[in-house]
């Protein structure tokens, strides 16, 4: 989740497209003239007073990210309200910080404490316009990866900084749970989503290799944690989960990667085949993954898979919801865009004048979160500085 400052200003000065043609060769109108019947409005969400801002979420009407400051001095967590059109810099908890995750009033995200200091989750209600630091278990870090109703997970460090640990924190108590590990308390895990009560990602076993880790799943009702095992390999990952379902990575039998769905109900494991081994993310019966170059889709219920766009370039989805994707598209170039499951219509999002745009969530009413490039002012580059922008569809009103 957490995103160097530096790195981030590379990429916004529009580095990926420096002597390079849009992508697959075309002409600068690709992003535009893409097939899909739905058109888009982008709206360009400003900044904090800097030259650069990204947006990483959105929820209802509440856009959340980060921004440089007035000078380019700092980087702070934003909320954006898509109805009064007005921005708000949530603070810092020392240093910078940046917002990751909104649902209803909440906005989670991670703020530096010091210039080189440790870094700490934090959350933020936009009614009252509270700053929380939700603490660690016992370390100097935490890092957060979900956030569901109330309960905001992550990852964190314990005493000493050796052992990370896999955590639930409460917005409504203000209590950090510590979910352990598969090999006790001296073994490692890492959270990497949450849907109602149940926690998913990944954790070291007893008496194996660390880096030989299981997927797992976490009841925080009953306090349990489950192996989801594998395919038959040595090693697995959970990474998303959706009502009963999870999915991950697995090691064959034969030592090969797949993508799979793990039931908990029912205890069924679906082997998702190669095209699925990367980011892998669930919305009811269907799941998104990649092979490292395209993304495909695979429907549950009826074992179907799709590749998701043209085919061409490398295809990355960020969120599914429903059967609403969004993502990037690089072919050198990176180009939002907006797929659906049941059409399969494929859609470029625009920038806001220069040739780059990057899509990150959508929420219910089918507006995409981003950010996209303004004009350069330099005749050799493509883009100019990056700002958030949001992305409309022409019927919602």
């Amino acid at each position: 989740m957490r995103i160097r400052l530096r790195a981030w200003i590379l990429v916004g000065a529009g580095l990926l497209a420096v002597g390079a043609g849009p992508a697959y060769g075309a002409d600068t109108s690709s992003a535009e003239s893409a097939a899909g019947s739905e058109k888009y409005t982008v709206l360009d969400l400003g900044t904090l007073g800097g030259t650069r801002s990204k947006a990483t979420a959105i929820d209802g009407n509440t856009v959340v990210g980060s921004s440089l400051t007035s000078g380019d001095a700092a980087e702070h967590g934003f909320t954006y309200d898509l109805r009064r059109h007005t921005m708000t810099d949530i603070g810092t908890l020392g240093d910078s910080s940046r917002a990751t995750g909104v649902e209803g009033d909440y906005v989670v995200g991670e703020s530096d404490l010091s210039a080189h200091g440790p870094t700490h989750g934090f959350a933020y209600n936009v009614r009252t316009r509270r700053l929380v630091d939700i603490g660690t278990l016992g370390g100097s870090s935490t890092n957060i990866t979900g956030l569901s109703g109330d309960t905001v997970v992550g990852t964190s460090s314990l005493s000493g900084d050796v052992v990370t640990h896999a955590f639930a924190y409460s917005l409504r108590t203000r209590t950090m749970t510590d979910l352990g590990s598969l090999a006790g308390p001296s073994g490692n895990s890492t959270a990497a989503a949450v849907s109602g009560a149940i926690v998913v990602g990944s954790s070291s076993l007893p008496d194996t290799p660390a880096a030989t880790k299981h997927g797992f799943a976490y009841n925080l009702r009953t306090r349990t944690m489950t192996d989801l095992g594998t395919l038959g390999g040595s090693s697995s990952t959970a990474n998303d989960i959706s009502g009963s379902t999870v999915v991950g990575q697995s090691r064959t039998a034969g030592n090969g990667l797949t993508g799979y769905a793990y039931d908990l109900r029912t205890g069924i494991r679906t082997d998702l085949g190669s095209h699925f081994l990367t980011a892998q993310l669930i919305s009811g019966s269907t799941v998104v993954g990649g092979d490292g170059l395209l993304s495909s889709s695979f429907d549950l219920m009826t074992h179907t898979s799709a590749v998701i766009g043209s085919g061409r370039g490398v295809t990355e989805v960020k969120q599914i919801t429903g059967n609403v994707m969004v993502g990037d598209n690089f072919a050198p170039n990176s180009f939002a865009f907006v797929s659906r499951v049941d059409s399969g219509d494929f859609t470029y999002l625009t920038s806001l004048g220069g040739l780059n745009s990057f899509a990150t969530q959508v929420n219910r009413h089918g507006v995409v979160a981003g950010s996209a490039a303004l004009p350069s002012a330099d005749p050799s580059t493509a883009n100019g500085p990056f700002h958030a922008a949001v992305w409309v569809p022409h019927t919602v009103a």
